[in-house]
């Protein structure tokens, strides 16, 4: 089955509810599958070896229970362009201005004292890439002096930090030392972003979750489970702007 056919396979059926469906071919699966994300997009993941009537069949089968788990995920604000952006995690609020085109240069965010300046002229997903990237990079700011000090007090180290965007998960730590972070941990709570660190610092001594992990865990949150239920929910807490697209 080409990749073009996958395209063109009938998701949709009457009264099914609008989103993003996306059908994906893999090598490595074993059997059909379908993911749901935070942003409310499915992907269906199909072996190389499927036939188009196979996956028809097995997306009629599952679409009841695939939609009741997009309905699990209800936006805190789908309105856009955002009139304010609350950052938690850093005890921020920030009111969004649109400003004359000559006032701020095209592409750009402009913090004036609690307020984001934005050019006018950006629309559409212009303007939501340019406010993506502003969340990268308040991100970034915020959290590597965070990771930095939590792994000095835990005496751990790391090799390097990157901020991503990652669809399911809120953070990583690879086998060469990085530690990857989602860039809408800003629209949690200090300590359960706190947890979310010592989680992925955990991952340097214990590259798995076996108990000897979730005892260390534990030893540098004691309230670990509380945080870890809160992450498993957070997404729940993240604008739907910040959502729309998720990828790396």
């Amino acid at each position: 089955m080409t990749t073009a056919a996958l395209h063109q396979l009938p998701l949709w059926s009457d009264g099914a509810v609008e989103g993003d469906w996306r059908v994906r071919r893999s090598r490595r699966a074993r059997r059909l599958g379908a993911r749901v994300f935070p942003d409310g997009s499915v992907e269906i993941v199909v072996p190389a070896s499927a036939g188009a009537r196979q996956v028809t069949r097995f997306v009629d089968h599952h679409r009841q229970r695939i939609e009741q788990l997009r309905r699990r995920w209800p936006r805190v604000d789908t309105c856009f362009p955002p009139e304010r952006i609350d950052l938690p995690a850093l005890g921020e609020s920030w009111r969004c201005q649109y400003t004359p085109a000559q006032t701020v240069a095209p592409g750009a965010l402009v913090e004036l004292g609690g307020v984001l300046a934005l050019n006018d002229s950006l629309h559409g997903a212009a303007l939501r890439a340019a406010l993506l990237e502003w969340l990268r990079e308040r991100a970034r700011q915020a959290l590597a002096p965070l990771l930095a000090a939590l792994a000095a007090q835990l005496g751990v180290q790391y090799r390097r930090m990157q901020i991503r965007r990652q669809r399911t998960r809120w953070g990583s730590c690879s086998t060469s030392g990085t530690i990857s972070l989602n860039c809408c941990l800003l629209f949690h709570r200090p300590e359960v972003v706190r947890y979310l660190l010592a989680h992925e610092l955990a991952h340097l001594t214990h590259m798995n979750h076996s108990a000897r992990f979730w005892r260390l865990v534990e030893q540098y949150e004691p309230r670990w489970r509380e945080h870890d239920r809160a992450l498993t929910q957070g997404w729940r807490q993240v604008p739907g702007w910040a959502l729309q697209g998720v990828g790396g």
